[in-house]
């Protein structure tokens, strides 16, 4: 029998997650839980709500992963060349 103790955060949606390592596998087994709500100054953040930083020290969040893939793809749409152009382009280059 193993027993261990998790820390989790329950979502908005009111589902659990556990997930656990074991050295079982491939085998039964029978799960006892035992969810026991703790006091707001021992509760961490759910990890999504934390802060992480780029490489320049800015804080990065969903949200402004999500602003700077829709800048990428707007860039990408205003800079796209044509197949035409790309021939053009290697034409000339062949040139000199």
């Amino acid at each position: 029998m193993e027993t261990m103790k998790l820390r989790s955060h329950i979502g908005a949606d009111g589902i659990l997650q556990i997930e656990a390592p074991t050295n079982l596998k491939d085998t039964s087994v029978e799960v006892v839980v035992v969810v026991q709500p703790l006091p707001n100054a021992e509760v961490a953040p759910p990890e999504e709500d934390e802060a992480r930083y780029n490489t320049w020290g800015k804080a990065t969040t969903k949200k402004t992963i999500q602003e700077a893939i829709t800048r990428m793809r707007q860039l990408q749409r205003e800079v796209a060349l044509n197949k035409t152009s790309i021939r053009s382009m290697i034409e000339e280059g062949r040139r000199f």
